[in-house]
């Protein structure tokens, strides 16, 4: 089962989620033959980290809250509370670093578009340029909850307007990079 999982940072906890480094990559090497995408968000200009996204293959919804809520980061208060935590579908069935668009040129983005319509917006114009996409589901894995995409773009811009005409309640758009270990 695929999981994504958001966690946005608290306010003012940049130190300590630095000194936990080490902490956080023993968690996330027993799950590296799963992970499927994962890297930090920033502030629009890209100063400030905001949150992390790790899309992780689990075995099941048990171990899904144990990998939320056991991480670390989160354990010390880096994260706030309220963990997205969503089923979701590969739908390009391949990791982020399988990508083999990238542009220098262009910068990254997480969308997640939150909302219970089963229409998603065809995304076939930008195909080279997502990195992964899929549907957000409810825990039974088949409720529509939105669409989660990280794609590579010119600019904000190019990722407003791609979510445009989707039937969503609310789209977040956040500056994102690749993550793991360098």
């Amino acid at each position: 089962m695929e999981f994504l999982f958001y966690c946005r940072d608290r306010p003012g906890t940049f130190d300590l989620r630095m000194s936990l480094g080490e902490d956080h990559w023993a968690f996330m090497d027993q799950y590296a033959d799963g992970m499927i995408a994962r890297g930090p968000t920033f502030t629009t200009d890209g100063t400030v980290v905001t949150g992390s996204l790790h899309i992780v293959d689990l075995p099941d919804a048990e171990a899904a809250r144990s990998f939320a809520y056991d991480e670390p980061n989160y354990r010390a208060g880096v994260y706030e509370d309220d963990v997205l935590i969503r089923r979701w579908r590969n739908v390009l069935g391949r990791t982020m670093w399988e990508y083999a668009g990238e542009r220098p040129d262009h910068e990254r983005f997480l969308i997640l578009a939150h909302g219970t319509s089963p229409e998603a917006p065809s995304l076939d114009a930008y195909a080279e340029r997502l990195i992964a996409y899929g549907p957000l589901l409810a825990e039974d894995g088949e409720t529509p909850r939105g669409l989660a995409v990280l794609a590579e773009l010119p600019d904000r811009a190019a990722a407003e307007k791609m979510m445009a005409d989707g039937p969503y309640d609310r789209v977040e758009i956040h500056a994102w990079t690749f993550g793991g270990r360098r």
